[in-house]
């Protein structure tokens, strides 16, 4: 169903003190599910981890929260998501990671370059060896992950998105790479990030020109896997329209869930090496992740529920 409305849309064009703990959504309704409401959370967190329950029971949303900034990623906010991190990595209960903004408008609007005009050389270096650590533990997690996309998602706040596993993007969603405007170049992975995604060619006319752009010429290019159209949303002036794309994400977290979740970990270190791989170890890879499956009570519930035609209720064991 995602698919054909992708389809459709592309014809038609006790952490540290800034980080809240992780708060439960205890009501687990379906309107609760969708716009889950951090209870627990700090009023000057910068990152904010909300655990689903309910029909959502293992999606897990990790929110950008620094308004004033517009989510640029400064040493405090790559400090809190590393933690952040650290603990979705460790979290057996998490079967899918949304990461989106509470901010309206702006997913991240990239590094903070008001913090970096009074950063020395060597401050800059370590701040970036800081980006790019929390970038790849991103990309690294086990759990898929989806980048909800409402607003701007530019230079390092659009390399952020690129280490999500899957990207939606909302109606006001512009990305870009913008840096070369600014006579540096993008320096969190976006060049090798971008460049596996949709290729040289294409990577090079973006960083080149520092073009923006929306969500239909992101989708033509293979960046997003979805769209939301506004005209898809009956009062368009809606408190949540600066949240379609997350609500978006979330359905997409919804088709995830039912599935075997240490198939779906397995799958996706498959598939991340074979994007690296030579065609014979992609598939020795492949094997072994598959392997890693057979002895799993999942397996053997996937097959009962197959004989007794019923849904599988999967554990994650």
């Amino acid at each position: 169903m995602l698919l054909a409305r992708s389809c459709r849309h592309a014809l038609s064009l006790a952490l540290r003190p800034r980080l809240s703990h992780i708060s439960t959504d205890a009501r687990g309704d379906s309107s609760t599910a969708s716009a889950p409401a951090p209870a627990s959370a700090s009023a000057n967190g910068e990152v904010v981890l909300t655990r689903h329950s309910g029909r959502d029971s293992g999606i897990l949303t990790l929110s950008l929260n620094r308004p004033k900034a517009r989510n640029a990623l400064s040493r405090s906010l790559v400090a809190d998501l590393r933690h952040a991190l650290d603990e979705i990595r460790a979290d057996s209960d998490t079967r899918v990671v949304v990461l989106r903004s509470t901010v309206p408008g702006v997913f991240c609007a990239g590094a903070d370059l008001k913090e970096r005009a009074t950063m020395s050389p060597s401050d800059v270096g370590r701040f970036l060896h800081n980006l790019k650590s929390a970038l790849s533990e991103l990309e690294s997690l086990p759990q898929p992950t989806i980048a909800a996309l409402d607003g701007a998602a530019l230079g390092g706040g659009f390399e952020l998105s690129l280490c999500c596993d899957l990207r939606i993007a909302g109606p006001r969603a512009l990305l870009g790479l913008p840096e070369t405007s600014l006579a540096i170049i993008p320096g969190a992975g976006g060049t090798l990030r971008l460049t596996k995604l949709i290729g040289p060619s294409q990577t090079k006319a973006l960083v080149y020109t520092a073009r923006r752009f929306g969500p239909y010429p992101a989708m033509s290019m293979g960046i997003v896997n979805d769209v939301v159209d506004a005209a898809e949303c009956m009062d368009e002036q809606s408190t949540l329209d600066h949240a379609l794309g997350y609500e978006r994400a979330l359905e997409w977290a919804r088709e995830i869930l039912p599935n075997g979740p240490v198939a779906v970990r397995m799958a996706k270190r498959a598939i991340n090496h074979a994007s690296t791989a030579d065609p014979a170890s992609g598939l020795d890879i492949e094997q072994l992740c598959y392997a890693h499956v057979i002895p799993t009570e999942d397996r053997l519930e996937g097959l009962r529920a197959f004989k007794e035609k019923r849904k599988p209720v999967y554990k994650g064991c």
